[in-house]
């Protein structure tokens, strides 16, 4: 039998290496649709295309897979950005204002905003689950924010106030939205403009952050 030519088995290898992100993409769709104590394990796999050993061999378990999915949707994306703000040399207010800006629309368009639905609405039966989104998720995006308006208020440029406040302040209405994207907005006429609030939201606390005159 002739073996596989190159070209082949390239396809075969680009198309292993796109599985896991195939399997986090199905399974996201999935805990949204169907919520995630609903969501069977072949369910997942059928959607990917692949089978349940398949999905096993990658992901042990749903509640693993499910890990995967905040980490590839949520926290990644908290690290890549935390390597900005380390880095950003200018005033705070405009690196707050478009980085929260930009995160939030960009999770609010994609099907990562179904993310904060399944929490909300199931994560008090998966305590495991609900430890690992506070240390991957809550933890360093608040911190991430939180060192903004310190290094704000320690430059005079924002008056003084209560910082973990503020993060919550500035983060909760958000998870809100994406919350309300997924239930009330998707079974009746009551629409939000997302993008829209997002960027009016931020754009109010920061101008209440400032100092007069600032």
């Amino acid at each position: 039998m002739p073996s596989a030519s190159p070209t082949v088995l390239n396809l075969r290898q680009r198309r292993k290496d796109a599985r896991p992100l195939e399997l986090l993409d199905a399974a996201l769709e999935l805990f949204v649709e169907k919520g995630f104590t609903a969501a069977r394990a072949e369910e997942v796999a059928q959607r990917a295309g692949v089978s349940k050993g398949t999905l096993y061999l990658y992901y042990p378990s749903k509640e693993e897979l499910f890990k995967a999915v905040i980490v590839r949707n949520l926290s990644s994306r908290i690290a890549d950005t935390a390597q900005q703000v380390q880095a950003w040399q200018g005033e705070m207010a405009p690196l707050l204002q478009s980085l929260l800006v930009q995160w939030w629309q960009q999770t609010y368009a994609s099907p990562a905003s179904g993310v904060f639905k399944i929490l909300i609405a199931e994560v008090r039966n998966f305590p495991e689950i609900a430890g690992y989104y506070v240390q991957q998720v809550i933890e360093p995006g608040s911190a991430l924010i939180g060192s903004i308006i310190a290094r704000g208020i320690a430059s005079g440029e924002f008056r003084e106030v209560d910082v973990e406040s503020t993060v919550h302040s500035l983060v909760l209405p958000m998870v809100m939205l994406c919350v309300h994207k997924h239930g009330l907005s998707a079974c009746s006429q009551h629409q939000i403009d997302g993008e829209r609030f997002i960027a009016e939201h931020v754009d109010l606390v920061v101008h209440g952050l400032r100092r007069t005159g600032a």
